[in-house]
This record gives structure tokens, sequence and C-alpha cells, in this order.
């Protein structure tokens, strides 16, 4: 085993340098591609089996995010870098009416996905031949769906975008051959961008204002923007243990992180609307102001388990929980005591990740893999929002890997998701109704290298 110092300048160098482009990376607006807004890219070696395995198949750090117990299999200095692309392509088929009955002004918003990056960097160093310690960078939630401005759906959503990033360090302790133990404590900071039209023309129809017709609902428009950012800590546990030679189960369980975004709500009016809300008596509603919002994290917990038979195959499986039922409602609270708080009900519901996989290796050199998943959705019908029209997702997943030399590592995977549609009955806050349904969809691409030292 390497047992060169912990303090090495090169290697710290090295490893210092390679977490702040990671840190840079992670910058980039992430797509959610598993169920909710949950992101599960952070390693290209797992995603080629559709991450059966994830913690237990071996040789691979990101196992400090996944489960820091297994961090107690690899030998020696690891530095991995992974960047995965993410395509995912929302499409709304349907109708929609104002408050009045009128049918809904614009198109159906164009794809409301597209392309992102998601990075994902980590590091594992042995302090002995028991304990590990490793640092990590990833992007584990995130999302961001835009449609076109003036599309019938505006007053629900027009842009959603949601940047979460954990900065995690971990431990590991080999309590003996067969059972390890690991512990993670996570940094995680929260950007959020949401914005929506706002039907001021249905506003100043209804009470108290009663000014029809002078305005009717879709007759003024303007734009509300909400932005703010949060840091909060949270932690994990992991448990692996190794009944043979030849198999390999691990658990773990990662806490649930609440946030409180802070930021500001801008609001745009066309100067009808800003001469209305002018005038003496009428209080000073849709005024640029401070705003913050409560949003949690999900707490989740997996099962992961590996055989390695005698010949060149080994398989394995993955089963995760994700405690979406946290997420009840979307609620900005505003600084200016005339603006009522903005509610979105969610009601979100627990999920479950499934997934088998297999790895073949050719030779010393060369290893394939595939695998199948099944992750559930969410969201419901009654609540569903364009911010996200989930569905539940079927995976297929292929890779490979190639190891040039006994220090170097190159992975690529692939996975289609199969998304169910997103059915939509939903109701902005000035009463125009949406109704119809997402056709989606999604592809991941990872690429990743491993370095040995």
């Amino acid at each position: 085993m390497n047992k060169q110092p912990l303090s090495a300048p090169g290697l710290v160098g090295l490893a210092m340098a390679a977490l702040t482009v990671a840190v840079a990376g992670a910058l980039v607006s992430p797509a959610a591609s598993a169920s909710g807004f949950q992101l599960n890219e952070n390693t290209a070696k797992a995603l080629g089996r559709a991450y059966a395995g994830r913690s237990t198949a071996g040789g691979d750090a990101s196992v400090v995010f996944n489960n820091p117990a297994a961090m107690a299999d690899l030998d020696g200095y690891m530095l991995q870098v992974d960047a995965t692309a993410i395509s995912t392509h929302f499409e709304y088929k349907g109708t929609g009416t104002d408050a009045i009955g009128q049918p809904l002004s614009g198109g159906d918003g164009g794809n409301g996905g597209g392309v992102a990056a998601v990075p994902a960097i980590f590091f594992v160093a042995p302090l002995s031949d028991a304990w590990r310690l490793g640092f990590g960078v990833n992007a584990p939630f995130g999302l961001k769906t835009e449609y076109d401005s003036n599309w019938m759906g505006r007053y629900n959503a027009i842009k959603s975008s949601l940047k979460i990033i954990d900065f995690t360090g971990s431990v590991s302790w080999a309590v003996n051959p067969q059972f390890a133990l690991g512990f993670s404590v996570i940094a995680q900071k929260t950007t959020a961008d949401l914005s929506n039209a706002v039907n001021y023309g249905a506003i100043l129809a209804g009470p108290p204002f009663s000014l029809a017709p002078a305005f009717l609902p879709q007759s003024a428009d303007g734009i509300a923007r909400v932005r703010g950012d949060d840091w909060a800590w949270g932690w994990q546990l992991g448990a692996e243990f190794k009944p043979t030679s030849q198999d390999r189960f691990a658990i773990d369980y990662r806490g649930k992180i609440s946030h409180t975004i802070a930021g500001n709500a801008t609001f745009t009016m066309p100067q009808s609307v800003q001469f209305v809300f002018s005038q003496p008596g009428v209080p000073p509603l849709f005024q640029n102001t401070g705003a913050r919002a409560d949003l949690d994290t999900p707490a989740t917990a997996s099962a992961s388990y590996w055989h390695r038979t005698q010949g060149p195959i080994g398989w394995g499986a993955e089963l995760s929980w994700t405690g979406w039922s946290s997420f009840k409602q979307l609620r900005v609270d505003y600084d200016n005591p005339a603006q009522p708080p903005t509610v979105e009900p969610e009601d979100w519901r627990n999920t479950w990740f499934a997934s088998v996989g297999m790895d073949y290796q050719i030779n010393s050199q060369w290893t394939w893999r595939a695998g199948v998943a099944f992750d559930q959705n969410p969201t419901r019908d009654s609540t569903r929002s364009p911010r996200l029209p989930d569905g539940s997702r079927s995976w297929i997943a292929l890779g490979a890997t190639w190891s040039p030399s006994p220090s170097t590592e190159l992975n690529i995977g692939y996975a289609h998701l199969f998304v169910g549609n997103g059915d939509i009955n939903n109701t902005s806050a000035t009463g125009d109704h949406l109704v119809g349904t997402f056709d989606s969809s999604a592809d991941l691409l990872g690429i990743s290298m491993q370095y040995k030292f």
C-alpha cells in the first residue's frame, strides 16, 4: 500500500487545484434527471449499469458521497473527475382558459428542457490501513425548465432554476476485514431563480379594483421573478458488510437539509397598471422587495449489493428511497407587508429507485457493463406544475471502462430514460387554468477519469 504522507505538497496542490476547477464547473445549471429534482450523476462508471452496485462494485471514488464506508475498499490515493451531459425534453400538449373562460393566448412553450453539464470530483487518501479520508464536490439536486415567455402556461411558470452543490468531507473506518463504517459532513449551497407572468388584467378586473372593461384577463401582463440563495449543513452515515470474499452489501442514510432561501423579488408591469397602483389609497402591491422561501433537500436511504463471480462477470443491484413527502408546498414570503405570500401546493410523495446491472471484464484493460432501472415519480396529478412536469422513469444503460495503465482509468456511461407523461390540471393564483400533458424524455452521457497515486 502507498503510504506517502497526506501532506505531500505535490499531492495536496494537485487535489486542491482539481477541487477549484470542480467548484467552478458545478455552477453550470443542471436539469433534473432523476425523480423530482434529484440528480444521480456523480459517477460515469456506475451510470453504465444504471447505478446498480454504486457503493459496492468497487474501484469508484464517488463513494465519498454515495457511501463513505465503502472508501475502506480503496487503496492508495485516488483522484476522480466526472462530467455528465443531461439532455431533457418537456413538450406541452393541451389547452387553457383564463378566469372568465377565454382561451389562454400563446403557444405550447417549446421545449422546456435542454442540455446541461453536471460535474463531480472526488479525492480519497489513506490515513492508515484502517482509515480513509475523502473530499468531494458534486450536484445532488437541481433543475432547470424554461418556456417561451408568452406561452399559454406563462402564469404558472416561465423559468425555474434550482442549483444545489454539495461540498462533502468523509471518513471511513474498517472495523475488521468484513465490516466498515463511514460518516460524512456536508456543506450545501442552494441557489434558486423562479419567474412567471402576472395576469394584472385579471387582478384589476376583479374585486376590490373592478376596473373592467378597461382591464380584462390577459390584457395587461407583467413578470414576477424571485431569486435567492442559502448555505446549510448536513450529514450521512454508511456501513458496508462483506459476508464472503465475493459478496458486498452496503447501506447508507443521508439526512434532510433545511434551507431558508433569501433574496429579492422583482415585478415588472405595463404603464397602465403602474398608474393604477400609484393612486392614493391603493396598497403598495407588486413593488420590488426582499423575499424568502423554505426548501428542504430530502433525506435519502440506499442499499447496494454486488457479487463477483469466479469468472469475468460481476453483477449487482441498487435500491434507494427519497423522502420527497417533506416537499409540501413552494411558499414565497415577501418583506413588503402589503404583498401576500405566493403559495404553490406540491404535496409530493416518497419514491423508490431500483436497478440491476452487470460488468463483463474482457481483459485487464477493457470492461463492458449494462443495466436497467425504474424510478418512481413523486408528483401528483392534482398539484403537478409546469415548473417540473415529472413522470415515472424507466432506464436502460450501457457503459465501458478502459484502463491504459494500472494507475489510470477512463469510463463512459450512457442511459436513455423513458419518462411517463406528466398530466397537468393546474390553476394559477389569478384563475388561469391549464389542462394537458407533457411528453418527456431524457438522455445521459457521462465520462470520467480516475488516477491512482
